[in-house]
């Protein structure tokens, strides 16, 4: 396989595992990072000269064409949950995605969210929608991916609740009602990889990749104490006071939800029931319940060969 895949931001969260996807489907795949020296971590997974690494900034259209330059298929995955959504994914967005159209690449797959609306009521949302139609202008048979929540063992999560509940004797829970369809990381991954690689099959369409399960975010919680063997008091916050903790804190530097995360909660994140998803790419998505369990351990305080005591 002679592919050259771009990844910007490919030594993030997702973005490692849609390198170890392409790496074993044969690509080359160039890392593309403000600091790569942050993703030599993958370079032993890769063939010799199968993994390259450049500087590179969607904010800095020139080091993105650099990194554009030769690449049969473009992968963006920058994304920010909280700072200048504008700059990034909208400007950054439409910056690849002209890049990639003026280069002749094969391919492009965004990688935006469920929810993803330029009317949404976050700015999040807003952001995403827009960079959506910024990039579909600018490179019309770019393949458009919209996951939900990701969980896998180096996320921000599962791994926040799990260090919550193991420690805390009283949890609350902000937007306990709110539904989740989340989704295991390696298969979104997959998924990802096959649109970057066929783009005859999956280009100028939208998918939506959640798990099999619909979760509350009270569920979750409840399941996540489960695989640990804790039994926390879990205290459902109401929508007032999540809605008063955000707007009264959230603006400080390490709040735990800003106002505009906290409108994010507000608003399911699960897949649309007209939409393509996993099934277009023949993925069979794991449960969280399947997973989690693998990485969890860690958080056992009779560690990972003790007995997990049911609640």
């Amino acid at each position: 396989m002679n592919d050259l895949v771009t990844l910007f931001g490919g030594g993030g969260f997702l973005g490692r595992y849609v390198a170890q996807a392409l790496l074993k489907a044969g690509a080359r795949v160039r890392i593309a990072e403000r600091d790569p020296s942050g993703a030599y971590f993958l370079k032993p997974l890769g063939g010799l000269g199968q993994t390259q690494f450049m500087a590179a900034d969607i904010a800095k259209p020139d080091s993105v064409r650099r990194a554009v330059a030769g690449a049969t298929a473009v992968v963006n995955l920058v994304g920010l949950l909280k700072g200048d959504f504008q700059k990034y994914h909208v400007d950054g967005a439409r910056t690849v995605a002209e890049a990639a159209a003026a280069a002749g690449v094969g391919a492009l797959v965004q990688v935006s969210a469920i929810g993803a609306d330029p009317e949404g009521a976050s700015a999040y949302a807003r952001s995403k929608g827009e960079g959506e139609a910024a990039v579909k202008a600018a490179f019309p048979g770019a393949t458009i991916v919209r996951p939900s929540i990701l969980f896998g063992p180096e996320d921000d999560f599962v791994n926040k609740f799990a260090k919550m509940i193991r420690t805390l004797p009283v949890v609350p829970v902000l937007a306990p009602d709110t539904k989740f369809q989340p989704a295991w990381v390696a298969n979104v991954a997959d998924a990802i990889a096959q649109a970057a690689l066929s783009p005859d099959r999956f280009g100028g369409k939208t998918f939506e990749l959640g798990g099999p399960d619909v979760l509350t975010m009270a569920a979750i919680n409840a399941e996540i104490a489960g695989h640990i063997g804790a039994a926390p008091t879990f205290i459902p916050l109401s929508e007032m006071i999540g809605c008063a903790m955000a707007s009264l804190t959230g603006w400080l530097p390490g709040a735990p939800i800003t106002k505009d995360q906290w409108l994010m909660l507000s608003k399911d994140n699960v897949v649309a029931a007209d939409a393509d998803g996993f099934a277009a790419f023949g993925i069979d998505p794991a449960p969280l319940a399947a997973i989690a369990p693998r990485w969890l351990v860690q958080y056992r305080r009779s560690g990972r060969f003790g007995l997990v005591e049911k609640a």
